[in-house]
C-alpha cells in the first residue's frame, strides 16, 4: 500500500551553492531509485539558523512530496542519515489526495 508522505530536507550546501540544483537532483533520483513516486519538489532557497548549529549557520531547505510504501522510509532515512550533503531530515505523512477530511458531527441543542 502506498502512502503520501512529505520529507523536509535541510542541505549543508557550505562552500558549494552554486551545485545545489545539482544535489536537489540527485536526491530526487535517490528518492525514485528505492520506488518513491515524486509528486512535488519545492526548492524554498537557502535560511539562517535561529541559532548556530556547530558551525553551519544556514541551510538550503528542499521539500519533497511523494507517494511510497511505509517501510521505505525507514530506507530513505538511514540513506539520507549517511548523505554528507543532507544536514538535517524530517518525514511527515500526508492525508491521501482523494481522502476527505471528516468534519466533526453538528451538535443539537437540548430542548
Amino acid at each position: 500500500m502506498m502512502n503520501r508522505y512529505e520529507a523536509l530536507l535541510v542541505l549543508d550546501t557550505q562552500g558549494k551553492d552554486e551545485t545545489v540544483k545539482e544535489i536537489v537532483d540527485r536526491l530526487e533520483s535517490e528518492f525514485e531509485k528505492e520506488g518513491a513516486k515524486i509528486e512535488q519538489v519545492q526548492k524554498m532557497d537557502k535560511r539562517q539558523f535561529s541559532y548556530v548549529a556547530a558551525e553551519l549557520d544556514a541551510g538550503h531547505y528542499v521539500n519533497f512530496v511523494f507517494n511510497a510504501a511505509p517501510q521505505l522510509i525507514a530506507k530513505l532515512r538511514a540513506k539520507f542519515k549517511l548523505d554528507p550533503e543532507v544536514y538535517r531530515q524530517h518525514f511527515q505523512r500526508l492525508k491521501a489526495t482523494s481522502e476527505k477530511v471528516r468534519k466533526p458531527p453538528k451538535k443539537v441543542a437540548a430542548e
